[in-house]
């Protein structure tokens, strides 16, 4: 029997007069016009096969390559609710106005290959999801086939901010969904349910997710835009974090680095409307800081993952303070071009992270005795043999311009490395002390290889478990600064998954 999601070239076929009716005269010249910005990494996409990496699927991991998406995308069906009435009555686009296939050309204009519809919950919304939000998916799907588009929604996680929930691709993904946000989102019931919205139900979700025959993904959302200074955390705690990922590792795995609503400076907002603690850079403090809180999950040997997202509602032209998906932010995933291997790749940390396209590859490795591991993956050495860890950092600048019409450079890389020493007894540590920016690395210290930049570094008699990562910017900050109001343009940067050591 077929798959009714399958993509079918008949229907993907569907005549420009459809897309002028489902997405608007705009967007419809938007998916005619050569790619803007964002071209050369789509173009990199059929060129970049990194080394090899492993395949929990079996299969050819050599058909693998950097593949640009976004896994936080609103449409018109994050609305409101009128609860005077029951049951309560939803109303299309209150919060955020496009429909679901606009995005998706923005996303295939902008260079992207994934993509996820993730809306705001609500009273009763999992019917809204179900009954009216997934026809358009569907639809979507056949209008823009070049982009996969996930399915899922932006998860009002019981005693947290929100998260993405991400459903792997499947004919029964929107009954999946139905059952985990009309069971677990704290705002589906209506009335409201208190019990909902504890730490405990959040852990619960994550055991039934884990439980499931197709394992869903969870990410945290703008992790610290409630925190109110440095390390004063709100909604979300390095506790809550902790406690789900030990619930359901293989389900809950990380955190926007890089949150969206990135333009919100080009209207006089803040970077991520992170209104009472600034990002730094663009990205949440939980990242941006050397040896700060995802450091020590990483040095706790946790698999803890770091993404890229637009947040998209409305685009900063009309008043908003967002990018279209793929325009500024980018998640890039070495994978196929396939649901399942993106979503493997999502779930084991095959990821890195950049802005303004400042670089449109990156490839970090570790290598000892002939062996060597990629990003997400550990490298084994043995205690018994020399013990140095060779360090190779590969990145692509863009070739042309961006979105901003900007020539991005890249002005340094920099070497973290830190100690992986076991579970913190101490639930609320956020920090890593271990960590640090081993070696920083300018234009003079990097050489070329065709259309790559190489760097190599030696790391010396490890004696113990390590995790190295690497990051690159296009400013002269040292470490980034908290955030103001300059554009978002001028202070770019990257940041790659880690990749582990571990000494026998």
């Amino acid at each position: 029997m077929k798959d009714k999601n399958s993509e079918d070239p008949e229907n993907a076929a569907m005549s420009r007069r459809r897309l002028v009716k489902y997405a608007g005269v705009g967007a419809t010249l938007a998916a005619a016009s050569p790619l803007v910005g964002g071209g050369t990494a789509w173009a990199d996409d059929d060129e970049r096969k990194p080394g090899k990496s492993g395949d929990s699927h079996g299969g050819d991991s050599r058909s693998r390559v950097w593949r640009a998406g976004d896994h936080h995308v609103h449409s018109e069906y994050s609305g409101e609710f009128d609860t005077t009435k029951n049951p309560p009555v939803f109303h299309k686009g209150a919060d955020a106005v496009y429909p679901i296939v606009t995005n998706a050309i923005m996303a295939k204009n902008f260079g992207l290959t994934w993509a996820m519809c993730t809306d705001h919950g609500g009273p009763t919304h999992s019917k809204v999801n179900l009954e009216q939000a997934y026809p358009d998916l569907l639809r979507s799907r056949r209008l823009v086939p070049e982009v996969l588009q996930f399915w899922g929604m932006e998860f009002d996680a019981p005693a947290l901010d929100h998260h993405t929930l991400m459903i792997p691709h499947h004919s029964e993904e929107a009954q999946q969904l139905f059952e985990l946000e009309s069971r677990f989102a704290k705002f589906d019931a209506f009335p409201t349910d208190p019990a909902r919205d504890t730490e405990a139900k959040m852990v619960e979700f994550l055991k039934a997710a884990r439980g499931m025959p197709r394992k869903p993904l969870v990410i945290a959302h703008h992790a610290s835009r409630s925190a109110t200074g440095l390390g004063v955390y709100g909604q979300d705690t390095p506790r809550e974090f902790r406690n789900g990922n030990n619930a359901a590792p293989d389900i809950y795995v990380g955190f926007e680095g890089a949150p969206g609503h990135q333009a919100g400076p080009l209207n006089g907002g803040a970077r991520g409307s992170y209104s009472s603690y600034p990002t730094h850079g663009g990205f949440d403090q939980m990242t941006a800081r050397v040896g700060g809180l995802w450091d020590a999950l990483l040095g706790e040997g946790r698999r803890w993952w770091i993404t890229a997202t637009s947040d998209s509602h409305v685009h900063w032209t009309r008043g908003g303070s967002d990018f279209w998906p793929g325009e500024y932010s980018k998640t890039h995933v070495l994978a196929r071009q396939d649901y399942a291997d993106i979503m493997d790749g999502l779930r084991n940390g095959r990821i890195w992270v950049g802005t303004g396209d400042l670089v449109t590859s990156l490839d970090v490795s570790a290598s000892n005795h002939g062996r060597s591991a990629a990003v997400g993956e550990t490298l084994a050495v043995s205690s018994r043999g020399r013990t140095d860890v060779e360090i190779e950092i590969r990145f692509r600048p863009l070739d042309g311009k961006n979105a901003n019409g900007d020539r991005p450079q890249v002005r340094r890389v920099d070497l973290i490395v830190g100690k992986i020493t076991g579970p913190s007894r101490d639930l609320d540590s956020d920090t890593n002390p271990t960590t640090k920016v081993v070696a920083r690395f300018g234009p003079r210290d990097w050489d070329k290889h065709r259309n790559d930049y190489v760097i190599r570094h030696t790391l010396r008699d490890v004696e113990g478990d390590l995790y190295a990562r690497v990051r690159g910017t296009s400013t002269d900050e040292a470490e980034p600064l908290a955030d103001g109001l300059e554009s978002p343009w001028d202070d770019l940067w990257f940041y790659s998954n880690p990749v582990f050591v571990k000494v026998r």
